[in-house]
């Protein structure tokens, strides 16, 4: 349904008194339909980008996104997992956010080693989100093919679609709590990069600050991905977008990837439903839109940078 910009603007403007309504029916499609997934792609977007810039800040890693750490594989399998048990929209999250955290934690206990770098990590990441990702596959195979398949397999693809206020009010706590934390905290964000003796230097408790941030960015992960399932790309190509124009100062990075990663996810989500008669996919639109945009970027700049 598509709804001419003046009738927008007079709902709009009727909401605080001034004017008259438009009808029912596109009062209920902007207020009921609309603004939701308006507001969830919003969360959802800065979710994921401030999940991939602390991860990549945390791992001095361009690499390193909930993607590349097994996080959203773990979260992943954590809400199939719920969706197989029958567990309510709470029940999913939680467990999307328990796995997420077994599964960062394993990465970082088998990377984080004397003597290795954090490229280690990065592909002790790849390993464990393999592992993950045989078991949602476990999942799948074992799942009624009549009724929670097809809900699995539609969920992993990365939706907005037919979701409410409801949905907005389990998820959207966790999202709201991290982007906030990480903005008061983002100037000690630029302290993650250093060495444990650097950071030592600086006054800060740097072993606190890594699992403030490990928990903060897995939640943030895990959140958007019970709401809205997996979705790729987003948490890599944002911070680099704002690397690549800004620097490395978190100060400003943190804004910016607030920001853009929004509006990002808001345009991608508005093209899955109008490019096509039916709505695509929104990860299939991150992965053919992020990945030619990202080596375009590499190709300008000279490569990744962090």
């Amino acid at each position: 349904m598509v709804i001419p910009v003046p009738l927008i603007i007079s709902s709009v403007l009727s909401k605080i008194g001034i004017g008259d309504p438009a009808s029912s029916a596109i009062e209920k499609v902007l207020w009921n339909i609309r603004l939701p997934r308006i507001i969830l792609a919003s969360l959802a977007g800065i979710g994921l980008s401030l999940a991939g810039l602390s991860f990549q800040s945390l791992f001095a890693n361009p690499l390193a996104t909930p993607d590349t750490l097994g996080v959203a594989s773990g979260s992943s399998f954590g809400a199939c997992l719920g969706i197989l048990m029958g567990f309510s929209l709470r029940g999913i999250q939680l467990m999307a956010l328990a796995l997420g955290l077994v599964a960062v934690s394993i990465t970082w206990v088998c990377g984080r080693q004397k003597g290795r770098g954090t490229t280690t990590i990065v592909l002790s990441g790849i390993i464990i989100g393999s592992l993950f990702n045989a078991l949602v596959s476990l999942v799948k195979y074992v799942a009624d093919t009549e009724t929670q398949l097809p809900s699995i397999t539609y969920w992993l693809m990365g939706s907005m679609s037919g979701k409410g206020y409801s949905t907005l009010t389990i998820g959207s706590p966790l999202i709201v709590l991290g982007i906030v934390l990480l903005f008061l905290m983002r100037w000690r964000l630029n302290i993650l990069p250093l060495s444990d003796d650097e950071a030592k230097a600086s006054g800060t408790d740097i072993k606190k600050l890594r699992i403030a941030v490990i928990v903060i960015a897995t939640a943030l992960t895990a959140s958007c991905v019970s709401m809205c399932g997996q979705i790729g790309w987003v948490g890599l190509i944002v911070p680099h977008i704002c690397r690549m124009a800004l620097g490395n100062s978190h100060e400003k990075l943190v804004p910016s990837s607030i920001s853009i990663g929004a509006t990002f996810l808001v345009v991608v989500d508005t093209m899955s439903r109008t490019i096509a008669t039916s709505e695509i996919p929104i990860s299939v639109l991150t992965a053919l839109l992020g990945a030619p945009f990202f080596i375009v970027l590499m190709k300008k700049n000279g490569g990744w940078t962090l």
